[in-house]
């Protein structure tokens, strides 16, 4: 018999792939035609989906809900942008991005996990809501308008150099990177510890009867979809040459929370599926009516209410069904056992 979640995983590595297999047609077609407004739509489609996965690695697989994931995102725009205006280098921003983040997630993780349920969402959110009011005031961060002024840089990768100015080149980086942090998660969740995960989300009681702590365990997680949100963040100014306050506000955090519901809770890939068509919704939508956000909301209602388990929820039940299945091989028929006659003695006639 196999192990459910395996078969889960692998049904989610297959979808993984397909999502790569149309990114990558996306930027052959986009790259064909000249396109820039759809490819940059793309890539911040998938910087938020980043974001995204952080919360399904809370929320999916731990049962903790958080309402201030943008803290860390926003944390890790804000590093890198001021590293930028610098040292205007790719690798040593990304650098002092993931070294803030680890620091402010260490810190949030020891108030935040203090408290369950309820409590662990307001303070999440609280605390989110408390550094974008310090941000928004701090006019060495640019207070309300931000940071703007961020300069193009060259990402060497090898001998290869892409410049953020590159729709294609810049798309492909962040697609390298997102599936990279998807992996991580993956690769993590695959281990002892994404088992001991799934039993705190199933009876956080009973864990400490097994050994092992349950504060630890809920605290390296905490840190872990922090330090995914964070280098999500850190490549966001490198698109859009700005950063702002709002990138810590509650509707990042509550848009994060409706695509991984859209796409699915627990899927791990559901969350950029649903980013992608959370942003692409939105665009659409928003060409048509400035209400773009009524429609949203009618549609996560509707996902919520008929699809619980999410869009990709529902198609990867189909694939792990599909997985489990033994190629039937037809068992050789059971031969007869042939019974001797029985010796005839002299003298006696035979049976």
């Amino acid at each position: 018999m196999r192990d459910r979640l395996a078969l889960s995983m692998r049904a989610s590595h297959l979808l993984a792939l397909l999502f790569v297999a149309a990114a990558l047609a996306l930027a052959a077609a986009g790259s064909a035609i000249g396109d820039t407004f759809y490819l940059r739509l793309a890539t911040e489609a998938l910087i938020f989906a980043g974001l995204a996965l952080s919360v399904d690695l809370l929320l999916g697989y731990s049962g903790m809900l958080s309402l201030g994931q943008a803290l860390y995102f926003g944390i890790g725009a804000y590093v890198s942008a001021l590293t930028l205006l610098k040292v205007p280098s790719f690798w040593l921003a990304m650098a002092a991005a993931f070294a803030a983040t680890l620091v402010a997630a260490i810190i949030g993780g020891l108030i935040a996990n203090r408290v369950r349920g309820v409590y662990f969402a307001l303070i999440t959110f609280g605390l989110a809501q408390v550094v974008a009011k310090i941000v928004y005031n701090t006019r060495e961060l640019g207070a309300s308008d931000g940071i703007i002024g961020i300069p193009v840089i060259s990402i060497g990768i090898g001998p290869v150099s892409v410049s953020a100015g590159n729709p294609v080149g810049f798309f492909l980086v962040v697609l390298a990177i997102i599936m990279g942090l998807y992996k991580l998660a993956a690769y993590i969740l695959d281990t002892p510890f994404g088992r001991m995960l799934t039993a705190l989300k199933a009876n956080e009681k009973r864990v400490p009867f097994l050994g092992y702590s349950v504060w630890r365990t809920r605290m390296a997680c905490y840190v872990l979809a922090g330090l995914i949100a964070g280098l999500s963040g850190a490549l966001y100014p490198m698109l859009r040459g700005f950063v702002s306050p709002e990138l810590m506000y509650f509707a990042v955090s509550g848009n994060a929370v409706i695509s991984v519901m859209l796409g699915g809770m627990g899927t791990l890939v559901g969350a950029i599926y649903g980013s992608v068509l959370l942003v692409v919704l939105k665009s659409i939508i928003g060409s048509w009516t400035e209400h773009h956000l009524i429609v949203i909301g009618v549609l996560f209602m509707i996902c919520v209410m008929f699809m619980p388990k999410g869009l990709i929820g529902v198609v990867r039940l189909r694939i792990e069904g599909w997985l489990a299945r033994e190629p039937s091989v037809p068992s050789p028929a059971p031969k007869r056992r042939r019974l001797a006659a029985p010796a005839v003695q002299p003298g006696r006639p035979a049976p």
